[in-house]
């Protein structure tokens, strides 16, 4: 029954119009980017790799599909929890707002299989978006740009990553990437539990995920102590596989922050929803 409800929350969120606004931002951002690149791309990457010119010498292709699939990632990443609230905020609170939630209590099934079944659907949907945006940049990059060595600056330098030590990289970073934006998901379903209409979650889950960014970002003693438990301070952590050694150690880290959390917003939905007056 949990899953036969899944499919039909599935098909819910793929019969709204604000489902398809995260896929066709996204497709004209990766599209805008690969213009850009290939009109300019050589003088931007030279502009940054320019300090490290005059002790090393950069032979083949630079500007290749690999580079620009990072870019890409780095650029778009951080805007897609807004496009995952935008969705996954409306999941419960629409229902009370539209009163199809007394409907679904009538069925034969615990309000805890209801919540579990929009957990589900939620994260088929940012399962979705991940992989399409992660295929569509690597794919088309491939395509346009063909492949080579991956260049990736980072705080201790340059670290330059060889082609077909690249695409498992990729992969792994997705997959962390996805559990962070699950993570955003489970926050935005936790609030909808609580809220009558679907702007108050969305809302609130980008407040949430500001705020604990400015508090992760500021040089302040007080919050070192609370900065590791923030989820926003792991989000970032699919970035790590392109580090040279990869740091396994402080992903695994990052993944149970990222999973102590996601389990947290479902206990709280769970309870939530078991509470909630639904005859009003």
């Amino acid at each position: 029954m949990i899953w036969k409800n899944s499919y039909n929350e599935l098909i819910k969120i793929l019969a709204k119009p604000r489902s398809y606004l995260g896929v066709g931002a996204l497709t004209i951002l990766v599209a805008i980017i690969i213009f850009a690149m290939k009109a300019d791309g050589k003088s931007i990457v030279s502009f940054v790799t320019s300090t490290f010119e005059q002790s090393l010498s950069f032979n083949g292709n630079v500007v290749n599909g690999n580079l620009i699939t990072f870019i890409i990632l780095q650029m778009l990443i951080v805007h897609v929890p807004l496009l995952v609230a935008l969705v996954t905020g409306d999941l419960v609170s629409g229902e009370a707002a539209m009163g199809t939630i007394r409907m679904l209590a009538t069925r034969p099934i615990s309000r805890s299989q209801i919540i579990a079944s929009k957990f589900i659907a939620g994260g088929a949907y940012t399962l979705f978006i991940t992989l399409w945006l992660g295929c569509v940049s690597w794919g088309v990059c491939q395509l346009v740009f063909g492949s080579g060595d991956l260049i990736v600056l980072n705080s201790d330098g340059l670290v330059i990553l060889k082609a077909q030590d690249v695409l498992w990289r990729f992969e792994a970073g997705m997959c962390v990437a996805f559990l962070s934006l699950f993570t955003v998901a489970s926050l935005s379903i936790c609030l909808s539990t609580f809220a009558e209409n679907s702007i108050g979650p969305i809302v609130a889950t980008m407040a949430t995920i500001l705020l604990f960014t400015i508090i992760g970002t500021l040089d302040v003693t007080v919050f070192d102590t609370i900065k590791p438990y923030l989820f926003t301070t792991h989000m970032a952590s699919w970035r790590s596989f392109f580090e040279d050694p990869v740091p396994f150690e402080d992903i695994k880290q990052s993944i149970v922050v990222l999973l102590i959390h996601i389990v947290v917003f479902i206990t709280v939905s769970l309870i939530s929803f078991n509470k909630k007056d639904i005859t009003s």
